[in-house]
């Protein structure tokens, strides 16, 4: 039998796991390895720990089935306060980094004299590990010997216990994460600006628009799709803070200052009990999740980005 020359000329198709894909499989295989290691393995084990009877001092690990998440969801300090807490947090840090961000990029976008010393001082914070400048941040604030309660002092305003206060405890917070994320929407706001087209521009200054009307209707529009990036992956990273309210107050006075990082890790590491720490995880996660498909879908409505 015979192989005709149609059949040696038809082309072959090619192998699902020929020699190119076995080459891929195995440059991603470490990657692989080390994220079902450290991040798939470490979620499968909290969320079955989330169905059990799991404390770290006696694990029956008896299945207990939802009952972890129905303490949780009923929990009012989680409602009233960490979830709260958090979703403040999580709105005010990203707005107001944003708008400083974006007033420093539109700064820095320009030539003028020691922008060059302007932007090495914009890289500063970035420099800075978030531990130390919040421990930075603690000293400053501290009521007995911090610097600012002497700055007031000096100018004859008595200080205040800017950390024994709730609300005043949650501005320095605040205060102390905005200052490290700035710098980061504003050079990836700057990148933006410097990659526009110029035509534009040189058409409305032709026109003679004003540099307010050229920002409104010029460049917020065609930077809208980096806007919406940096607000998506910043509002999801901003929801499980953790080293910078744990090492400035811990979640205090009173748990008043808790986010839902430091909820999970309170009920897995200090109540002991790993089960509903793990189901507060879990349901933190699932959050996550949902407000991640909302920004999306409200953003991919302002900015077609999904294209």
């Amino acid at each position: 039998m015979t192989i005709s020359e149609a059949e040696l000329d038809r082309p072959r198709k090619p192998s699902l796991f020929g020699e190119r894909q076995r080459f891929m499989l195995l440059l991603i295989l470490p990657a692989a390895f080390g994220l079902a290691f450290f991040q798939i393995l470490p979620i499968l084990t909290g969320a079955n720990a989330s169905f059990r009877d799991w404390s770290l001092h006696d694990p029956k690990m008896t299945w207990v089935g939802l009952k972890h998440y129905f303490y949780v969801l009923s929990d009012d300090g989680f409602l009233k306060v960490v979830l709260p807490n958090t979703l403040v947090f999580m709105a005010v840090s990203v707005a107001v980094s944003l708008l400083l961000g974006l007033c420093l990029a539109a700064i820095l976008n320009r030539k003028f004299a020691g922008r060059a010393v302007l932007q090495t001082i914009l890289l500063l914070p970035l420099m800075v590990a978030p531990v130390v400048a919040a421990i930075m941040i603690r000293w400053m604030f501290n009521d007995q010997f911090g610097v600012v309660n002497a700055a007031l002092e000096a100018v004859g305003l008595s200080g205040q216990p800017w950390l024994a206060q709730r609300w005043s405890a949650f501005a320095v917070i605040l205060m102390a994460d905005i200052w490290l994320w700035t710098p980061w929407f504003a050079l990836l706001l700057l990148a933006g600006l410097q990659s526009l087209p110029r035509e534009p521009f040189e058409a409305a200054a032709i026109d003679g628009a004003s540099p307010w009307r050229v920002f409104r209707f010029l460049t917020l529009p065609m930077l809208r799709p980096v806007m919406v990036v940096c607000i998506a992956i910043r509002a999801i990273d901003a929801f499980r803070t953790f080293d910078i309210v744990w090492t400035i107050s811990a979640g205090g006075p009173a748990r008043s200052t808790e986010l839902f990082s430091i909820y999970a890790y309170n009920e897995a590491f200090q109540a002991m009990n790993f089960a509903r720490g793990s189901a507060a995880a879990m349901i933190g996660a699932a959050i996550i999740v949902v407000l991640a498909m909302v920004i999306f879908r409200v953003l991919n409505r302002w900015v077609e980005v999904s294209k």
